[in-house]
Formats: C-alpha cells, structure tokens, sequence
C-alpha cells in the first residue's frame, strides 16, 4: 500500500482532515521525547496554530533511539491521529518540520541556539528529568554525572536544555521558554531549579542568568492515549487508502492548562484551546481528587464486582453512581475554587470519559501501585474532610475495598503489582480485613497516617473492608 506522505496527501477522502494546501511551516519548536502522548496532544495543537501561523513547526529529538524520528521523516512527518469516541474521526497532523535522531547532535545544537526557536518543550516521562525524591535534580545520576564531565551529545534532557540555553546568553539572545509537559507536580518550578543547579555546578554566572532570566511554566496535560498497535495501523488505512506506521490514538477530550509566566510562550496555544492559568495547581488538585481519585475507585471496587475495564465499571449502576456520589458530597466541596474551572462540570466530562466504550482502560493497570497513589488520590480529600469535621463515607468505603482487594489477590495467589508488594501481601495473608487495616495502619502502608489518631476513622475503614470482603454491597454502597 502506498504511504501516506506530501505527496499523496491529496488522495485522502474529503472527511479526513489534514494540512494539505499548508506551506511547510518554519521551525519555532524544538521537543524532547516525540512519543505517542505527545503526537496525539501537544503536536495537535500545534497543528491547529499552524492553521493561520506557519512559523511553529515542531523539531522533534528524539534522545534514545532512532524509530519515532525515522517513521515520522519516511512520511514527511505526517501521521493520523485516531480520536477513539462514540463519534470517532481521524485528522493528519502536519505539525512536525524536522527529525532528530540521537546522532543529530550538531543539528539539535544548532536548533537550539536558533533566535527563531522560542520554546521546547519535552516529553521523557518523570524518570527523564533526573530528579532525586525530592523533587531536586540528583547530582549522583548516571546521566548527570556523564553531562556534567563535558560531553558534545548531553544524555539528560537537563543537559541538553542548559546547553541551549548557555548558547543563547552566549550569543546574546534571549532564551527560549522551557516547558515540561509531563504530569509531575509543580514541573516548571522543578525543571527550572534542575536548570539552575546544573548550570551552577559548572558556571555560576550562567546558572545566575537562568535564574533570573528564563521562566520555565509549569503545565498540566491530560488526554487517555492507547498505544499503537496492528487494529489501529489497519483501521486508518482502510479509511485513508494509505499506509501510516505513525498513527496514534487518544480519546476525543484533551486538556493542556500552561502556567502563565507573564512571557510569550511563542505560538497561540490559548488560541488553539489550552488553557493558561495562574493556577496550574488548582487544576492538578482537581484533576488528582477526581478524575485520579474516582479511577483507583473503580479499579478496586471494580475488580471485587468482576470487571475488567473502567468503561465495563461505569456499566454497573451501584457502582456508577457510588463513584458520582463520592466526587459530589467528599470530594467537589472540599476542593477550593479555581478561577476558570468548573468543578462540577469537570466532573461530568469525568465521568462521561469514563463511559467511552471506544476506550479499554484495564482495571489492572490502575490498581498498580496502590500504596503509593492512595495518600494522594483519597488520602488528601479524607484528611480535607476530618479537618472540617466531617466523615466522607465515600472515601472511606474506597479504602476499605481497597484492604478488601489486597485479601482477594493474597487468598488468590496473585501478586500485587505495587513497590511495597510483598509487605502489603505478607500483611493481608491469613488476615481478616479488620486485622489487616490495623496492620496498615501500624506499617504505614497506603492508609493515610491520620488513621492512626483517629478511632472513629479506623473503625469506618474496617466496617468498609468487611463489607467488600464479605461482598454486602448495600452496606458499602448505602
């Protein structure tokens, strides 16, 4: 089958979308990390600035391997982006200009001295940032180490950026504005402290320029992206008539909330639908507390009802409206309000999320890591709620069904996917729910460390626990 290139694109049907007729556009972006999320997020904004701006091209690095940057150049960096709903479509995007494998140094260099060039932003997972637990850049890491002993080629995206950007204060040009567009809290301010310490660790007088000079905004993104595979590659040819071995998916809502740092950012993204905010942390807490929080829900109530993915979950009607009644009554009030948001009608985008069927979000999946996620995800809204004096029975039962979920996979000789597996399982095996929650409780594993002082809080986890284990659902459901 013929691929789809600029060549061809002049065959596609008239109901797919796609920049033909564009001028190939300048580059004014240069991102790290050209994986699947951003492709079917960041890029397709882009795409959509590049409608009426043609200066925003994309160039994308990839620091690791070569396959992304080569599929994407084989195409003249045209891919279908499959937008999985009720109502699905696929648009081509053309948003990406040029392609850097990790032997393009002298490329990328350059690209990043450019005046032209006004952001970049990155894509390298939170592991890609070279953080320690405290959210500061770690000295001791493999990669900074290595950049910071001298290299042409830096392997950490921390490296690569402050190379930049001491190119630019070389050259007295102003610096480009970094953006980091993974989900990690508070990310430009970590970003920006990273870019200040390894700097300072070399050149004071740079790490002092960044510091006052370059503003690095923190985001947040959010838009559930199924990996590629074999249905995906087969479903857009036969709707194209052309072969696209760069295709992604994602589910039809898309969130990009940017920090405004009183900067230009460079292209419209405001105008292409993202959000800037000075409070981009509101916007985490909301999106953490519901949508995150309303997921490990699910995920355990669901799995101890026999489902297996959050839209067969939303099928059931207990639970369905169990989930709804918790982000209305515990969560939703005890969230404070953030100027352009609405929070009950961010919760109905939520829920009717969780109802796309076109979308197969595992039970399994999100239920790793349960130890580490449910502090943040329903521990904070419990506390927010014992704070003000008040019992959320909501949260309480998804903790409980959580402890009952451990039981169930001990006694069934599965293993819990969570760092702290194999203590949560020598906790739950042989124990009743009530003892296990007191083991919790005493371990410090998973269940908010206010239990502990709270009796009348520790008694309602337990009843929950019972409940679930025991599958009285009237009970836990009220």
């Amino acid at each position: 089958m013929i691929r789809l290139t600029r060549a061809t694109l002049a065959s596609l049907p008239a109901a797919v979308s796609s920049p033909a007729g564009r001028p190939d556009p300048g580059v004014g972006i240069v991102h790290f990390g050209p994986g699947a999320f951003h492709r079917a997020h960041q890029a397709a904004y882009v795409d959509t600035v590049l409608q009426h701006d043609p200066r925003w091209g994309i160039a994308a690095v990839s620091m690791r391997s070569r396959g992304t940057v080569e599929a994407l150049e084989a195409q003249d960096g045209l891919y279908t982006l499959a937008i999985r709903d009720a109502e699905p479509a696929m648009r081509v995007i053309g948003a990406h200009r040029r392609f850097l494998a990790p032997d393009a140094a002298a490329d990328t260099h350059a690209l990043l001295a450019d005046p032209a060039v006004a952001l970049v932003t990155t894509t390298v997972t939170e592991k890609g940032y070279c953080l320690a637990g405290d959210g500061t850049l770690d000295m001791a890491h493999p990669d900074i180490v290595r950049d910071l002993a001298g290299t042409a080629v830096p392997a950490s995206v921390v490296g690569w950026i402050v190379a930049g950007l001491a190119a630019r204060r070389a050259a007295g040009v102003a610096p480009f504005v970094p953006m980091p567009c993974d989900n990690l809290a508070s990310n430009g301010a970590k970003l920006h402290a990273a870019l200040v310490a390894f700097a300072r660790a070399t050149d004071p007088a740079l790490a002092d320029w960044i510091a006052g000079e370059v503003r690095v905004p923190s985001t947040m993104v959010d838009s559930i992206t199924p990996a590629s595979d074999e249905a995906l590659y087969a479903s857009v040819a036969a709707t194209l008539g052309l072969e696209d071995r760069a295709a992604v998916q994602r589910e039809r809502f898309t969130q990009w909330v940017i920090q405004d740092v009183c900067v230009p950012l460079g292209p419209d993204l405001a105008g292409a639908g993202a959000t800037l905010t000075g409070d981009v942390a509101g916007y985490e807490k909301a999106k953490l507390r519901i949508l995150n929080g309303a997921h490990s829900t699910l995920a355990y109530l669901g799995l101890l009802r026999g489902h297996a993915s959050v839209a067969e979950a939303m099928g059931d009607e207990a639970l369905a409206a169990f989930v709804d009644a918790m982000i209305r009554q515990d969560i939703v009030p005890m969230l404070p309000a953030v100027p352009g948001l609405d929070l009950d009608a961010y919760r109905e985008q939520v829920l009717a999320r969780f109802r796309n069927p076109a979308i197969v979000h595992r039970l399994d999946q999100i239920a790793i890591d349960g130890s580490q996620k449910l502090p943040y995800r329903l521990g904070d809204t419990l506390a927010a709620n014992r704070a003000a004096g008040r019992m959320p029975g909501h949260v309480v039962a998804a903790l409980g069904g959580w402890v009952a979920f451990l039981i169930a996979r001990t006694a069934g000789g599965q293993a819990i996917a969570d760092p702290a597996g194999e203590r949560l399982a020598a906790a739950a095996q042989g124990a009743d729910p009530v003892t296990l929650v007191r083991r919790l409780v005493d371990a410090g594993l998973g269940l908010p460390p206010q239990v502990a002082g709270d009796p009348p809080l520790h008694a309602g986890i337990a009843r929950a626990a019972v409940a679930a284990h025991e599958k009285r659902w009237s009970d836990l459901f009220g």
